[in-house]
């Protein structure tokens, strides 16, 4: 399992963001991407995702990726748990429940599973963003601006999430501008 760029730039609206960021990550990796705001950070997550062509170099990942960004994706007519299910039916990973159960604990959201999505703190919205990540399965997590909107001790245990996944043999590509504690990753300086 891996995720690589090579030689990868990216233009947005005509402009250069950045170009020849290369990187391999393999099992157990992690990578910060740091760098001032409109420096194209959440851009080099969504090539990651591929969900944006790079205007030059290459992409590969050979393992099933889940994405956050600033939106929670998550339905805010349904409770917590019917929209993490939601989720949980297209990842088509092994044991559902038992992701989402793990998920919803690990983020100290248990009590809110019966609650509307829309009812949640714009804290809570986060983290349940973030248990849907964690509730994938995916190998392969690509994290924009994660800890937006969360306090010193979710942020805790967003650390300890990935420290997890991490140790499971996952991936981690965290876009930040915040400090977050994810030892031995590797830094990406847009």
């Amino acid at each position: 399992m891996s995720l690589a760029f090579r030689d990868v730039a990216c233009v947005r609206g005509g402009r250069l963001l950045f170009s020849s960021v290369s990187f391999d990550l393999g099992p157990g990796d992690a990578a910060i991407v740091t760098g001032p705001n409109g420096v194209g950070k959440s851009s080099l997550i969504r090539i990651a995702a591929g969900l944006l062509a790079p205007f030059e170099g290459a992409v590969t990942c050979d393992a099933n990726k889940a994405l956050l960004t600033e939106a929670s994706a998550l339905d805010s007519d349904r409770t917590l748990i019917a929209a993490l299910r939601f989720w949980a039916a297209l990842d088509n990973a092994p044991a559902p429940d038992t992701r989402i159960a793990q998920a919803l604990s690990a983020l100290n959201l248990d009590t809110l599973a019966d609650i509307p999505v829309r009812l949640l703190s714009t804290g809570q919205r986060r983290r349940a963003a973030i248990a849907r990540v964690a509730a994938s399965g995916a190998p392969v997590w690509l994290l924009d601006e994660p800890a937006n909107g969360l306090d010193t001790v979710s942020v805790a245990r967003l650390e300890t999430l990935i420290a997890e996944h991490r140790a499971t043999g996952g991936i981690a590509l965290v876009a930040t501008h915040l400090s977050l504690a994810i030892p031995a990753a590797r830094k990406i300086a847009l």
